[in-house]
């Protein structure tokens, strides 16, 4: 088996040099992470057992640092998207505007969501927050299932969960469509409304 001082190096689903031997996790992995590792390991047995197709490459992966605040990252930050081509928009939405974060004096941190400029699909995000490890997913969950930005501001969240700071980035996105035009048209919508109503 090929191999290298960062481990044994595999293909897109996972082969060594070997077609008959799969590896994954932390020796034939950049993420060195236990829930990468499980993922890996799945594709490894569709692959092996179950002449799968699945690729690595295909993985959505969040990461969190344990400090006071988390913080949890997935997919790409800016720089990132930017080298692959990609127009980007980035929301950030502080703590210290959600409720329970304020509730809790847990007012640190952010929300930063990067989009595809002028559509909702997510691209990466940064949580800085307590418990960011335990928020990621929702974000994770949308970019694996390619819910955009839009259906998040359509989910009712608990309130008040630190959580809804996810929601309330998905409201900012939605007011940012509210072009001077849309407004104007809303307007006379309301007004003949009010004529008729």
């Amino acid at each position: 088996m090929r191999h290298s001082s960062r481990g044994v190096e595999v293909d897109d689903r996972l082969r060594t040099s070997n077609r008959r031997i799969f590896a994954a996790g932390d020796v034939a992995s950049r993420f060195k992470f236990t829930h990468t590792a499980d993922a890996q390991a799945r594709i490894v047995l569709q692959n092996a057992f179950f002449f799968g197709r699945k690729k690595n490459s295909s993985l959505i992966v969040p990461w969190v640092t344990y400090t006071s605040p988390e913080v949890a990252h997935v997919g790409l930050n800016e720089a990132q998207a930017r080298e692959r081509g990609l127009e980007v928009e980035t929301l950030t939405v502080p703590m210290a505007q959600v409720d329970r974060a304020r509730l809790d004096g847990d007012e640190e941190g952010f929300l930063r969501l990067h989009l595809e400029k002028g559509k909702d699909r997510i691209l990466g995000a940064t949580l800085v927050a307590a418990n960011a490890g335990d928020m990621i997913s929702e974000v994770t969950l949308a970019m694996t299932a390619g819910v955009g930005l839009g259906a998040i501001a359509g989910v009712i969240h608990p309130y008040p969960t630190q959580a809804e700071v996810i929601k309330r980035t998905a409201d900012a996105w939605r007011r940012s469509k509210l072009t001077p035009t849309v407004q104007k048209v809303l307007r006379g919508w309301f007004r003949l409304f009010r004529l008729y109503a």
